[in-house]
């Protein structure tokens, strides 16, 4: 999977560069407000992709004394941190640059390049957005396509998303800048730019309250607890699930804890074999549970409770 995830985040990193490089060229040749607000979109896309790979390598290091759970969580952190980058280097300087020409327009020369750079990146990030794309829907073949990046666990893939959508985006408002400012409206191509730059900070909050509940901790995804509730209550040993509590680790490591009322008959050693038994179904049937720990309870009886029995 990380592979996966990393082979989309290349994908969008080298397409960036190629286009951040151009964009740049079309502004220092046509001093359009709006390339310049793209070309830093783009190079803030393409650092924030090693951003992304940096925290997958450290998400997959072993665990050690000081991390006993691993270090998945890294990626939430790196995710996070991404996130600021896109609002504070792409959306704050875009609004910025693109009032600043609203408030003083310059007249635009040889905007045909504008136009040809314009559309290479159109065709790149196009591309790289259908890898990322595809990759998504493998993961999730069904769903809306905010509510599955609200239930997924993975920013890395995610990020890369929102990233090249909101390029593809700016992309089409600095088309209409530069189509505005050759017809005549001076403001139209520092319009382009505040546009663009009020995008990327919606992206960007959106970005960052995802992270933020992974990094606060989230529970598993409501089916996977509802198979592991059906694996426990189906094995005869077990009279009642009192408690079933899940927290993320990662995109693919989940931590499981688990309070059973088992049958009164079993002794010691064969709540053990039960204990065994659920576990090995349970993480055969989710890999992704990393760990999984059972914990014996009792259910509450009404006569011998005080507080229930006189409820």
């Amino acid at each position: 999977m990380a592979g996966e995830s990393r082979g989309a985040i290349y994908a969008a990193a080298a397409g960036n560069l190629a286009i951040a490089v151009s964009k740049a060229a079309a502004f220092a040749f046509t001093g359009s407000s709006a390339m310049l607000t793209e070309a830093i979109h783009s190079l803030v896309d393409t650092g924030n992709q090693g951003l992304l790979l940096l925290g997958l390598k450290r998400a997959a290091k072993p665990p050690d004394p000081g991390h006993p759970f691993g270090h998945g969580m890294e990626l939430y952190f790196w995710s996070f941190v991404v996130a600021l980058m896109v609002f504070a280097l792409g959306g704050a300087f875009s609004v910025y640059e693109g009032i600043h020409k609203v408030q003083d327009p310059e007249p635009l020369t040889r905007a045909w390049i504008n136009f040809l750079v314009l559309g290479l990146a159109i065709l790149f990030e196009g591309g790289s957005f259908l890898i990322a794309w595809r990759e998504h829907r493998r993961r999730t073949p069904t769903g809306r396509f905010l509510a599955t990046v609200r239930a997924s666990k993975d920013p890395s893939l995610f990020a890369v998303l929102l990233e090249d959508g909101a390029a593809l985006t700016g992309l089409v408002f600095a088309l209409l800048g530069v189509t505005g400012s050759v017809l005549g409206l001076g403001w139209a191509d520092g319009a382009a730019s505040i546009a663009i730059g009020l995008l990327l900070t919606a992206v960007a909050v959106f970005m960052a309250n995802e992270t933020r509940s992974l990094l606060t901790g989230e529970a598993a995804s409501g089916e996977v607890v509802a198979d592991i509730r059906r694996i426990l209550e189906t094995d005869e040993a077990v009279v009642e699930v009192m408690e079933i509590l899940s927290l993320h680790l990662g995109p693919r490591e989940i931590l499981v804890g688990v309070t059973i009322d088992f049958r009164d008959d079993l002794r010691g050693g064969e709540i053990e074999d039960v204990a065994n038994r659920l576990s090995d179904a349970i993480q055969h049937s989710h890999p992704e549970i990393t760990r999984l720990f059972l914990r014996p309870g009792r259910i509450a009886d009404p006569v011998a409770d005080p507080a229930i029995a006189g409820a």
